[in-house]
């Protein structure tokens, strides 16, 4: 772990068990009291039609670190070693309920970013529910189907640099690990990035409960900065022109799925991971059959904020 990241009061910094490149932080009870009264400014709807307030709640948490949380955080996220940190309340109790997630998911992505707008939920966030039965048109709600490796927003027209996901509730779930996978740990990430079929523009569409009505194009894989992959993918929305494009998405599929290099993460109820969304691809394992399955999520995907000058 790079030197500082582990020193700010009231939180505890840590390499995840699984691998050096997440980061684990724990907020310490006092940090959640000293919220609990910021918090209870607004409620959320305040935060959903005013998105001042939300860089309000952002900035009372920051303030509580003199401004290193958000120092901290972006370093992490923006850094290709690292990329991905998980936050979770070092215990659980009645005042850190659903609401005080809700909010702190919000703080945090402010502090990283601007989240997009969700044509799903229709607001800067979605929550949604995994259950038993399911009768929608996308793997995101199906329980006991694998929801495949895969990078967000790549059937959008906004930039989606990272997201964020909290585990609000869960009860009678068995399964439903969290997968990850860092592009420069994927064993095959070289010879398809290499692949010039993966340069070339695909068609992105999506269900009609994403509630977008347009279609975007874009390579599946393109480069940073320093000429590293990065990737924009996801199984069910590619859009093949032809048997070159299609045979090579089938390659992408299978080479992703097969790597031994997956990570497999149990997120308990009101943890909080956020990832790079152009090195770090992200899924779920099925969960077991039960008919009294529930499972409460969080998203938020945004960009990274700019400096001004």
């Amino acid at each position: 772990m790079e030197a500082g990241l582990s020193k700010i009061k009231g939180f505890d910094i840590t390499e995840h068990e699984k691998s050096k490149r997440i980061l684990e932080i724990k907020i310490n009870d006092d940090i959640l009291k000293k919220l609990i009264f910021p918090f209870n400014k607004f409620d959320v709807t305040a935060l959903e039609y005013k998105p001042f307030t939300r860089f309000t709640i952002a900035k009372s948490l920051d303030d509580l670190t003199s401004n290193k949380l958000s120092e901290v955080i972006n370093s992490i996220i923006k850094n290709r070693k690292t990329g991905c940190f998980i936050v979770s309340p070092s215990s659980l109790n009645p005042k850190i309920n659903i609401t005080f997630l809700v909010k702190l998911s919000t703080a945090i992505s402010h502090l990283i970013g601007i989240p997009n707008h969700d044509s799903m939920a229709e607001k800067y966030y979605a929550r949604f529910h995994v259950k038993h039965e399911d009768e929608s048109d996308s793997y995101l709600r199906k329980a006991y189907i694998n929801m495949d490796l895969h990078t967000d927003g790549t059937y959008v027209k906004e930039k989606t640099d990272w997201l964020l996901m909290t585990k609000l509730d869960e009860k009678n779930a068995e399964g439903g690990e969290t997968t990850l996978l860092h592009l420069d740990d994927w064993e095959h990430c070289e010879d398809l990035f290499n692949d010039p079929t993966g340069k070339q523009n695909f068609t992105w569409g999506s269900p009609k409960s994403k509630k977008v009505d347009y279609k975007v194009e874009h390579p599946v894989f393109f480069k940073d900065n320093e000429g590293r992959a990065q990737i924009s993918y996801i199984d069910q929305f590619p859009e093949p022109k032809n048997m070159e494009q299609g045979n090579f998405l089938q390659r992408l599929s299978d080479a992703l799925e097969e790597s031994k290099n997956k990570i497999t993460i149990k997120l308990p109820v009101g943890s909080t991971i956020i990832a790079n969304n152009y090195f770090w691809l992200h899924g779920r394992k099925a969960f077991k059959e039960n008919k009294d399955l529930s499972r409460e999520l969080l998203r938020i995907r945004g960009f990274f904020l700019k400096c001004e000058t």
